[in-house]
């Protein structure tokens, strides 16, 4: 495995935790809110960190960066989260190189998402790039490497059906109050919380159940009202919240609270009530599931749902596979063009003053030197030296630190980044 790294020591990770080793509870403790990412960010400029993105979702907190040693990225996520290390060796993942490469394309790409196909996370990465680039922290490799995976979402998009249908976690959380809830179109339903995943379940909400009985409740009324504007819904005042929970039958919480904001003491409830916590740290408190009428159901459920959507689009796994390895040897391909150019420039620099000493030489020892025509020739031996050397470097099976730590070691000559 090659050594991307932009200098001594510094190689690229990518450490976090996801849903597959991580339950909801602990997701919770290492998720970043806004200010959390921004305090890490500031935090990885004050310790010398060149280059970062993190990414928090419901799924995963996930930092891809440059590092001496992985426990630097560690460090700054537990800093900045409820999480502690010993939680985090114990739930999460460090990949290193061409493996955290591969895992960036794949999580962007849908690929490793807890919904398969589920694209919601692309703009979350986004979100992220642009933050650490705003402050600085962004450089050529780790653009590129954003910029290609998106242009592999891309591709997955338009050229497979990994994405066709409507599977998401906001469509799942629609489905199971459709599959599970009696006469759908006349029960009231309460959607507290108007973030991304609150705003794609009230539009599933409204495009699958044709209900006309949904509330929206927000902590800041003027959010809820611009997303309740575009359906015709009702919005309440925060404050009322406890008021309108006992009218509804189904309660969906998606806010972005880092504590519960349902507990069992404002649930005064005479009739069943079916809530869906889709929140990450979860929004609903555990002594919830003590009341006889509650049902809850976390986001971690609903992406056990399969259906013929979801089998349906297991079937194109291969061809997206395909277009990410096609989209990684680019890239990779790219970063050791990167890697050994300063090497070729510097071996076709060495051959030159070689060539120059020569022709001095020969101009004083043979008469009539054709001193035009000796340069031509020079030059054109000169230039397919170079491309042998550069198309043995752009080979795959080639160990690239290993053939440019030789070319410097045979030809005498220091490459200038070092």
């Amino acid at each position: 495995m090659e050594n991307h790294n932009t200098s001594k020591h510094q190689y690229f990770y990518a450490v976090g935790l996801s849903y597959r080793k991580a339950d909801a509870e602990m997701r919770g403790k290492f998720s970043l809110d806004a200010e959390g990412k921004h305090n890490l960010l500031q935090q990885a400029k004050q310790e010398g960190i060149s280059s970062l993105v993190a990414v928090s979702t419901c799924n995963r907190t996930e930092i891809y960066g440059f590092a001496n040693h992985p426990f630097q990225l560690i460090k700054l996520l537990c800093d900045n989260s409820r999480g502690t290390v010993e939680e985090f060796q114990r739930v999460a993942f460090v990949y290193k190189n061409n493996e955290a490469i591969n895992h960036v394309l794949r999580v962007g790409t849908g690929l490793d998402s807890q919904i398969l196909g589920d694209f919601e996370i692309i703009s979350q990465i986004k979100i992220g790039f642009s933050a650490s680039k705003n402050l600085g922290l962004a450089n050529a490799f780790l653009e590129r490497l954003i910029n290609c995976t998106i242009q592999a979402s891309r591709r997955i998009k338009n050229e497979t059906e990994l994405s066709s249908g409507a599977t998401s976690v906001s469509f799942a959380s629609v489905q199971y109050i459709m599959n599970n809830v009696a006469d759908m179109q006349n029960k009231n339903i309460l959607l507290f919380g108007t973030g991304k995943i609150g705003r794609n379940t009230c539009e599933n909400l409204v495009k699958h159940t044709k209900n006309e009985h949904i509330t929206l409740i927000n902590r800041t009324k003027d959010k809820a009202e611009k997303v309740a504007g575009k359906f015709n819904l009702v919005v309440k005042d925060y404050d009322v919240l406890p008021l309108e929970i006992p009218k509804s039958d189904v309660l969906v919480v998606a806010t972005g609270a880092q504590n519960p904001t349902i507990d069992k003491d404002i649930l005064v409830v005479k009739k069943p009530l079916l809530i869906l916590d889709l929140s990450i740290p979860k929004n609903v408190h555990d002594n919830v599931k003590e009341l006889d009428n509650v049902t809850v159901v976390h986001l971690d459920d609903l992406s056990k749902i399969t259906d013929d959507t979801l089998e349906n689009r297991k079937k194109y796994i291969p061809a997206a596979e395909a277009i990410i390895a096609e989209v990684e040897d680019d890239f990779v391909n790219w970063l050791n063009a990167r890697k050994f150019a300063p090497t070729i420039h510097a071996l076709k620099e060495k051959l030159n003053t070689i060539k120059d000493t020569e022709l001095n030489f020969q101009r004083k020892k043979i008469n009539n030197f054709d001193e035009d025509q000796a340069e031509i020739i020079s030059q054109r031996i000169i230039h397919k030296i170079t491309t042998h050397f550069a198309n043995h470097l752009k080979d795959r099976d080639t160990m690239v630190d290993e053939s440019i730590e030789w070319i410097e070691k045979v030809f005498r000559i220091e490459n200038s980044t070092k």
